[in-house]
């Protein structure tokens, strides 16, 4: 068996070096003005990192961020309300035709892959689900604990929570397990991804689906400043530890069912496709050449960009990842 630990760290450090080989630092420029992003809810974690270190190297410029669920901020772009969007789709044929009608130039880049967090209360004595455990609960057919394994739970309903009824989180989960359809189940869409993860806290029988930046247990904990932010990231340093989730919540593994060895959303893991609940987040941009907007959106894609995802603990889209192989016992 391989040391999983010492390949999730290998492959964060051979990742850094990659990206720090193609990096060519930011220049200081005449970038000045107001830009605004809509942004789906589960992705502001990342996108808070990104406009606060963008401002601070832009400092004549500033980004209006409005976390939104995806069909929001769909409209909002398709409706002139903004002209860069975050969302966890790419544009449809027809939105594509809706924005040259509009006479509008069109720009989509993955940014990053990230991971569908299952998370539960550390009451819950479950560890892991199948896929297909995750599909009978997700149409109906497993209403209890009990239904899904012998638990110490067994006769509590299972209550399922997403962060909005519109969200990327929720289409996701509609289109991996129900066809693209309307859940068949009662499910409690609860505001924010903030409130998923603090009703998982209080909640024994909560199931919560969830952004995985949201589990780092290092991204709203740390204390470095922006300044320090921004010297690490100009910095030639490979130097990270490895992403742990908080200890508040319980993340439960997930396993595909012709796999015996069930698999968390680390970062290794959701580069590789071991951990099997993954989505692609795309930047949209419709902004002429030369606002802030458009500028905004060429850093989210540029490398500066890139290694702030990779430090908030999912898979940059536009990084050359390897995975280093090593020996040993888990």
């Amino acid at each position: 068996m391989k040391t999983n630990k010492f390949i999730l760290s290998l492959i964060v450090i051979s990742v850094l070096a990659s990206l720090m080989c193609s990096c060519t630092k930011i220049k200081k420029g005449g970038v000045r003005g107001l830009g605004k992003v809509y942004c789906d809810e589960s992705f502001k974690n990342i996108i808070d990192e990104e406009i606060e270190v963008f401002e601070y190297h832009y400092k004549d410029a500033s980004i209006l961020s409005r976390y939104v669920d995806e069909a929001a901020a769909l409209d909002s772009l398709l409706n002139e309300k903004t002209n860069v969007i975050i969302a966890y789709r790419d544009l449809t044929p027809n939105q594509k035709k809706i924005l040259k009608g509009q006479g509008r130039a069109y720009r989509s880049r993955c940014i990053a892959v990230d991971g569908i967090a299952l998370i539960v209360n550390n009451e819950n004595d479950i560890d892991y689900l199948s896929m297909n455990d995750i599909a009978d609960i997700m149409t109906g057919k497993s209403k209890t604990w009990g239904d899904v394994y012998p638990t110490k739970l067994k006769n509590e309903p299972i209550k399922v929570v997403f962060d909005k009824n519109r969200s990327g989180v929720l289409h996701y989960i509609k289109d991996k397990f129900n066809g693209g359809k309307d859940l068949p189940i009662e499910f409690f869409a609860q505001g924010s991804s903030q409130e998923v993860f603090d009703i998982v806290k209080k909640s024994r029988n909560v199931i919560g689906v969830i952004g995985v930046s949201w589990i780092t247990s290092d991204m709203k904990s740390t204390a470095s400043t922006v300044e320090e932010k921004y010297a690490e990231l100009q910095s030639d340093s490979t130097s990270r530890q490895e992403t742990k989730f908080t200890d508040q919540i319980k993340v439960l593994g997930v396993r595909t069912e012709d796999n015996i060895k069930d698999y968390k959303p680390y970062q290794a893991y959701i580069f590789n496709g071991d951990y099997p609940l993954t989505r692609k987040i795309y930047a949209i941009d419709a902004s002429p050449l030369g606002t802030v907007d458009h500028d905004f959106f060429v850093f989210l894609t540029g490398s500066i960009g890139q290694k702030i995802i990779l430090q908030t603990g999912i898979s940059p889209a536009a990084v050359p990842m390897r995975i280093v192989n090593v020996g040993g016992e888990e």
